[in-house]
């Protein structure tokens, strides 16, 4: 069970968790740093043989995190309540929704908003067709299926499985225990302490990606607006090193002071910044597309999710393993981060409201999110000035936003605010994020002491930097570091639908049978307030020696027929 909160802040309550994960991660960090070409090269060989490779078996374990999500959400378990029976929640439905749309921005928003639809765009998926307006529609349908229900259906899984937990069963925030009505008593022993190994390191690199990816936004935003020459891999290090010590800043003021005002300065600025894009750009276009674009997207649904272009060779293989599978990885590696958070703000919701909230409300700001910035950068490719796409087809994904940007109004003044964006969501992504990996790796203490709170969030900055160190400043160590770490907990998703399922099921076994007493108490209860219903009920079934026998057909004579001895 999870140790007394503030028991006894220098204690290390979980050593066979904390320990091994830093061993791990402090390696990985060592190596990155002392041995940068080498670390580079592994790395390189890990994303072009094991990643492109395991395509196929992303696609298809998330297409079934989906599958079971609506499962979960659209049967009868749906009724469960996450809590006792007659729990109440803890927050309203606005307050819900509210914190669901929180959870669904981020740095990684911020950096592919732009940057993803122009990137398909300009190179969209083997098979597309070669005009303009087809190229456009292949973007916004990937750049949706990387965004939308599938990344939310991953949190879906661990999120209802630790409210389930946590919640209806008074477990520790660990996800150990979410997997424990299929381990039973194992979870308590070493399986349990890997798993929650797994989920610790799994975590911190899926935070260190989006920070890596923010930090060389701010880059090349400096860049863009001048302050910098170039953006290189030195500027990049002291960036991290200057904002995970801001973060660390955040992690000591403590969770109130700290996450919630900066969270909720930084979901209005990010409000007001697309409404400004949104107001400032072709305003009817954006708004026709998003339409359009959630209408391709529904209607497609089936065929994207299950897309692996095998058809298509080695181009096919490159851009799966360089998005569709990069991302499965990322949400995967981000999903005990997100997934305690939605576990814990979930309190007294029914499975259904559960999934409903958690699947629809994000994916709805993600996609207008996307309509806005991605639609403005398209339209000004196709129908404005260009500029996007380079000589040999590329993107410059970094500075895409800046990009954007300067072709409004006021381009200075929003470059600036999208900085001040990237760094704010920087700090409270390592913020929270070190706060969800202190409880892991401390058993699931509800209030982690401060210093190791500090020492994850300094560990995020530094994983960081390895990862940028070994990648020489680009994406692939990122996203392969990703992709690999999501493996391993894959299976234990794969476990947390099978244990959430059993339990669901159980649950609504208990309902029905509860259900079935209480409505046979009804009628045993009204036919003894009713004499004469009473009285024909007891004559129907023969109570009083005469309808039993009037009721009962003659028995069959000897030779006759019938059902007696006599019968041949």
């Amino acid at each position: 069970m999870p140790p007394e909160p503030g028991r006894d802040a220098r204690r290390i309550t979980a050593p066979r968790v904390f320990w091994p994960a830093l061993s791990i991660i402090v390696g990985f960090v060592a190596l990155a740093l002392l041995a940068p070409g080498w670390t580079g090269k592994v790395f390189t060989t890990l994303n072009d043989t094991v990643v492109g490779d395991l395509g196929w078996y992303y696609i298809l374990i998330v297409s079934g995190f989906i599958a079971f999500s609506l499962w979960a959400a659209l049967g009868p378990m749906g009724r469960v309540v996450l809590g006792k029976d007659d729990e109440k929640p803890d927050f309203s439905l606005t307050a819900w929704f509210a914190m669901l749309f929180a959870a669904g921005m981020g740095i990684g928003l911020v950096f592919w908003g732009v940057a993803e639809p122009l990137s398909h765009f300009a190179s969209p998926p083997p098979g597309t067709g070669p005009t303009d307006a087809e190229k456009a529609r292949a973007a916004t349908d990937a750049t949706y299926l990387h965004w939308g229900l599938h990344a939310w259906g991953i949190y879906v899984v661990v999120g209802l499985a630790m409210a389930y937990a946590i919640h209806r069963k008074g477990r520790p925030v660990s996800i150990r225990w979410a997997l424990e009505p299929l381990l039973g008593d194992r979870v308590k022993g070493g399986l349990g302490d890997a798993i929650d190994v797994i989920a610790v390191v799994g975590t911190l690199f899926g935070v260190a990606t989006s920070l890596g990816f923010g930090v060389m936004q701010v880059g090349a935003g400096l860049e863009f607006l001048g302050v910098v020459g170039k953006a290189g891999t030195g500027l990049l290090v002291l960036l991290i090193i200057g904002i995970t010590a801001m973060a660390t800043t955040s992690v000591v003021t403590g969770l109130d002071k700290g996450i919630k005002f900066l969270s909720n300065l930084n979901m209005g600025v990010a409000g007001a910044l697309m409404l400004l894009v949104l107001v400032l750009g072709p305003t009817v276009f954006l708004l026709g597309d998003f339409v359009s674009s959630v209408g391709s997207y529904v209607s497609n649904f089936f065929t994207l999710s299950f897309r692996t272009l095998s058809f298509q060779g080695e181009d096919g293989t490159s851009w799966l393993s360089g998005w569709t599978t990069f991302y499965w990885g990322w949400w995967m590696s981000w999903a005990p981060f997100v997934g305690v958070f939605i576990a814990r703000i979930s309190k007294g919701r029914t499975v259904r409201e559960f999934v409903t909230g958690v699947l629809l409300v994000p994916t709805v700001v993600t996609f207008l999110w996307f309509a806005v910035f991605g639609g403005t950068g398209i339209h000004r490719e196709i129908f404005g000035e260009g500029g996007f796409i380079d000589a040999k087809g590329g993107v410059d994904q970094d500075s895409a936003l800046f990009q954007l940007l300067e072709g409004l109004p006021w381009s200075g003044l929003l470059s600036v605010v999208a900085i001040l964006l990237v760094v704010v969501f920087f700090v409270t992504s390592s913020d929270s994020g070190s706060f969800v990996v202190d409880m892991l790796a401390s058993g699931g203490d509800p209030e982690p002491p401060t210093w190791s709170r500090v020492l994850w969030a300094l560990l995020e900055g530094a994983v960081a930097i390895a990862l940028l160190t070994a990648g020489g400043g680009g994406l692939t160590a990122l996203q392969t570091a990703a992709i690999l770490l999501a493996l391993p907990f894959s299976l234990v998703m794969i476990g947390m639908v099978v244990s959430t399922a059993r339990v669901l099921l159980r649950e609504h076994g208990r309902m029905e049978r509860a259900e079935r007493r209480l409505l046979a108490d009804e009628i045993a209860g009204h036919i003894a307030r009713t004499p004469d219903l009473r009285e024909r009920v007891a004559a129907a079934a023969g109570d009083d020696g005469t309808a039993g026998e009037a009721g009962r057909p003659p028995a069959a004579r000897p030779g006759t027929g019938g059902s007696g001895p006599g019968t041949p």
